[in-house]
C-alpha cells in the first residue's frame, strides 16, 4: 500500500509548516480582522464558536489530511517522473489548493452568502498553505 511509502517525516513537516501559516494567515495583525469584518461580525468580540480543542483538533485533522493528499499526488507524480523536488512539490500544492480547495469552495461560500471576500481569505490561506507544504514535502521527500 502507497501510504506506508510516503515520507511521514516530509508530512509532519509539511504539516507543521501548514498550520503554522494558518495561524500566521489569520493572526490578529493580519487577515483575521478583515475576515471577521467581511463575515459581519466584530472582530474584538467574535460570536460564540465551538471549544477551542474542538476548533483547534479539527482544523489540525483537516490540515493533515491535506498534507497527506499532496504528499499522495508527488507519490504518484515520482514514480513516473521521479522526485519532484521542492519546486515540484509547491506548484502541486499550489495547483491542488486552486484546482480543489479554492474551486470547490467558492459555491458554497457564494450560496451561504458569506461572498467573495470571506471566500478570498480563507482560500489564500489554503492555498499558500498548501504551497509550502508541498515545497516542503518535495524537499524532505
Amino acid at each position: 500500500m502507497f501510504l506506508l511509502e510516503l515520507n511521514w517525516l516530509g508530512i509532519l513537516a509539511g504539516f507543521v509548516v501548514y498550520f503554522v501559516t494558518g495561524a500566521i494567515w489569520f493572526g490578529p495583525k493580519t487577515f483575521y480582522p478583515a475576515w471577521m469584518r467581511a463575515k459581519g461580525h466584530d472582530p474584538e468580540n467574535p460570536p460564540g464558536l465551538h471549544s477551542a480543542p474542538l476548533l483547534f483538533g479539527l482544523t489540525a485533522v483537516g490540515a493533515l489530511v491535506q498534507v497527506i493528499t499532496v504528499a499522495s499526488v508527488l507519490w504518484f507524480v515520482a514514480q513516473v517522473d521521479g522526485p519532484v523536488g521542492p519546486l515540484g512539490g509547491a506548484l502541486a500544492g499550489l495547483l491542488l489548493g486552486i484546482g480543489l480547495a479554492a474551486a470547490s469552495s467558492l459555491s458554497h461560500r457564494l450560496f451561504g452568502g458569506d461572498g467573495f471576500k470571506v471566500w478570498a481569505i480563507e482560500v489564500g490561506g489554503d492555498v499558500v498553505g498548501l504551497t509550502l507544504a508541498g515545497l516542503v514535502v518535495g524537499l524532505i521527500g
